[in-house]
């Protein structure tokens, strides 16, 4: 078996710097299935989220303002030794010159407060600045957009060796491929980088980020020969006279299994030896997006609000349909992750059709959108009915064909693993903007 990722040399010139670089079905009833859209649930999974969210934003403010707290308390403290020297004076003097004691009380009270007012906006304004550090990327924008650059030119090369597969292993008789969705959040590989090199430079990190490009893919061949029988027609002549039987016979098949694991970015990141102040700072730049919410447009970036949709109940009446629904709706409120094909690892977009449909009749493996697509026969909008796979085109950069999918439902609606899982209409701007066909499963 030969790891892509033991190779060395594959993807590195991608890094340099300015380079081109890197089940029989349950009885299901109308009445069981029928039934709105689980928003509640997908609201308690968001809740859920939030709350941890705040509770880990909570931490890492307490973290970053510890230094400024300290030095507040540092100024405190010789403001304090100051004032008592400075009373201890004005008391020798006064009772010297008991004249001016009324002049000197309000001089001293007027200069105490103004310190202890200064005090108190300089320890407001060093909290306000460490909380809003903590919460923005401090590299300059063409270094992020930069670093980033190099991890999707990394997954380019990643799709063109896939690609190249059988021109690189030929001789074979048969390809399998079992590929996971190449991609990833952007936002967790800055955040990331930022934790823990702060304001970093794109040279700087081409080490870094092949070293993390290398933990979240893993591609590996395999090859295997089968022994298959097939029926053939023979021919013989008897008393003069040709005629033909039919014979049963063996031949073996060569076949190189092709298989891409996608651990997800954030997985890999959540393994990381991160300091606590590390680990809370990525978790608050994540959740901030470091103040640069629209610096990146790829998809999964936002969290999608689902309007309060209802599949058609007669379509329900078509059971294997009914079974897909019944299945997918398992997981409503789950968050989108790179890689996931399980409920246990969480999904990504075909990760999640493909589970639904090898758990309602299929066995369609685990494949990416474009090998969901090269399983179907497209059909027109016109033909669409529910239980068809969707699919759409440019939801991810530097990716061509289809990079996105979703269940068709009818009436303008498909389930889809977008961020969560959840109904959505097709019909805004931007699906109708990305739409790319409508395919049929045999």
């Amino acid at each position: 078996m030969y790891a892509y990722n033991q190779d060395e040399n594959v993807g590195g010139d991608a890094l340099d710097y300015g380079l081109s670089a890197a089940s029989e079905t349950h009885e299901l009833t109308k009445k069981m299935i029928r039934k709105r859209i689980k928003r509640a649930q997908i609201q308690k999974e968001q809740a859920k989220a939030a709350t941890e969210a705040t509770k880990q934003s909570s931490k890492a403010t307490a973290e970053v303002s510890k230094k400024a707290a300290e030095e507040a308390a540092k100024i405190a403290k010789e403001l304090f030794d100051a004032a008592r020297k400075a009373i201890q004076t004005i008391i020798e003097f006064l009772i010297e010159n008991p004249v001016v004691l009324v002049a000197i009380i309000v001089i001293v009270a007027l200069f105490l407060v103004f310190q202890a007012f200064k005090v108190e906006i300089l320890t407001m304004f060093g909290s306000m600045s460490e909380t809003t550090v903590a919460g923005t990327y401090t590299a300059y924008d063409e270094d992020i957009i930069g670093v980033n650059s190099d991890y999707n030119k990394l997954e380019k090369e990643l799709r063109k060796t896939i690609n190249n597969t059988e021109t690189d292993f030929p001789g074979y008789d048969e390809y399998e491929y079992q590929l996971e969705e190449i991609g990833h959040n952007p936002y967790e590989l800055i955040s990331y980088l930022t934790a823990v090199y702060e304001n970093f430079t794109r040279r700087g990190m081409k080490e870094v980020i092949k070293e993390l490009f290398n933990l979240q893919y893993n591609l590996s061949y395999s090859s295997r020969e089968e022994t298959r029988y097939r029926t053939v027609t023979k021919y013989g002549i008897e008393n003069g006279e040709v005629y033909s039987y039919q014979e049963i016979e063996s031949y073996t098949v060569s076949i190189l299994t092709v298989k891409l694991n996608n651990r997800g970015l954030g997985k890999v990141i959540e393994g990381k030896p991160l300091t606590e102040v590390q680990r809370a700072r990525y978790n608050v730049l994540l959740e901030t997006k470091g103040n640069k919410p629209d610096l990146f447009e790829d998809l999964y970036t936002d969290v999608e609000i689902p309007e309060d949709l209802e599949v058609p109940p007669e379509a329900l009446t078509d059971q294997t349909f009914a079974a897909m629904i019944a299945e997918g709706e398992k997981y409503l409120g789950r968050a989108y992750v790179w890689g996931g094909s399980s409920p246990s690892t969480g999904f990504d977009c075909s990760g999640f059709v493909c589970w639904v449909l090898n758990h309602s009749g299929w066995s369609v493996g685990r494949t990416d959108c474009n090998g969901l697509k090269a399983k179907c026969t497209v059909v027109s909008a016109e033909e669409a009915k529910p239980g068809d796979l969707i699919f759409f085109k440019g939801t991810q950069r530097n990716k061509a064909g289809a990079t996105h999918v979703g269940i068709y439902c009818g009436d303008g609606i498909m389930l889809h693993c977008g961020n969560p899982i959840q109904y959505t209409s097709i019909n805004t701007n931007y699906y109708k903007k990305h739409f790319l066909c409508y395919g049929r499963l045999p």
